[in-house]
């Protein structure tokens, strides 16, 4: 991750920070005046997708010379308000927004639109507010892993164990509502919905230490990210449930290389972090030139599983998009 510079300004605004690519006296110049200056305010970095796509925006605007001040809401969409209300005082060109909830951050969006600043989203969109969104289709993604998983448990079907990321949030409801599409075509299949355990680990570990007492008899879990499945994962080890099979989403490289190994761990759908922060910021960087930029923006998705696991599997923390 780049070395991040803090500015006075930055100092005393107390929650945000500064990647510069260019200068950062960009950040009291008017639009088109030298450097672009971009305001990033993020969701939450409770999670390793969330500090990649961190790294991937701040390489982009990097490369391009722009000036990105950085601000991590901490899963509080109060703070989010008010980061975006420190990074419009500090002339932002245009605002980079990872929601922490679409509803909760109107006023945030208000005040970009008020003070003539354009706004993209990434990863979570909103339903009004913001020229584009750059994303992944996360029901595509629910509905390959639920396919796969399906097509695994057969004919016999059985209980599988839903555990949920954001309560509220789009990413959520559609790796839910694609799952759900995807399975119900067997109806030996029952979904018992978990808690939403907020893309952590840690809660998901706690959910489903109470989950699997109340289902013993469980045939798999899926998670709304690799994050949570692994947590899953753990406490079915501790619990010498080596049959079960485990699903998540995001193709986080500890999930890869699981799936590569021919264990329960048997699907994700790539989700790369790095490369969506890049698109994400090419995106913001052609709306502050002025140019004509789609609505929405699909990064493109994929299955993995054990077919094709060993194709993904390296170094990195998440399995890397190819090139299209």
């Amino acid at each position: 991750m780049p070395v991040l510079l803090l500015s006075i300004t930055a100092l005393a605004a107390c929650s945000v920070s500064t990647t510069p690519g260019g200068s950062t006296a960009g950040a009291s110049q008017e639009a088109g005046d030298g450097p672009l200056v971009i305001g990033f305010s993020q969701a939450t970095q409770q999670s390793p997708f969330y500090v990649q796509l961190r790294e991937g925006a701040e390489a982009a605007a990097k490369k391009a010379g722009a000036t990105l001040y950085f601000a991590d809401a901490g899963g509080d969409v109060t703070k989010q308000n008010n980061d975006v209300q420190d990074l419009i005082t500090r002339q932002v060109d245009v605002l980079l927004i990872n929601p922490v909830d679409p509803q909760g951050v109107q006023p945030g969006l208000a005040a970009a639109k008020a003070a003539g600043v354009s706004v993209v989203t990434v990863d979570r969109p909103v339903a009004e507010g913001a020229v584009a969104h750059v994303g992944r289709d996360n029901k595509a993604m629910g509905e390959l892993v639920g396919k796969r998983l399906s097509e695994q448990l057969g004919a016999k079907g059985g209980t599988v164990i839903e555990i949920k990321g954001d309560a509220g949030g789009a990413v959520a409801r559609d790796r839910s509502a694609g799952f759900h599409e995807a399975v119900k075509a067997n109806p030996k299949i029952k979904i018992v919905e978990g808690p939403y355990a907020d893309y952590v680990r840690a809660k998901a570990v706690t959910a489903m230490q109470d989950l699997l007492q109340v289902n013993p008899g469980v045939s798999a879990v899926y998670a709304h990210n690799d994050d949570m499945a692994l947590g899953a994962l753990k406490v079915l080890n501790e619990s010498g449930k080596s049959k079960v099979l485990v699903a998540g989403v995001d193709g986080l490289m500890e999930a890869v290389k699981e799936i590569a190994g021919g264990g329960q761990y048997v699907a994700t759908a790539l989700n790369d972090p790095i490369s969506l922060g890049s698109k994400a910021v090419e995106t913001v960087l052609k709306v502050g030139k002025g140019e004509k930029v789609e609505p929405s923006i699909d990064a493109g998705t994929e299955l993995i599983d054990p077919d094709n696991a060993a194709q993904y599997t390296g170094s990195g923390e998440f399995a890397q998009a190819r090139e299209q």
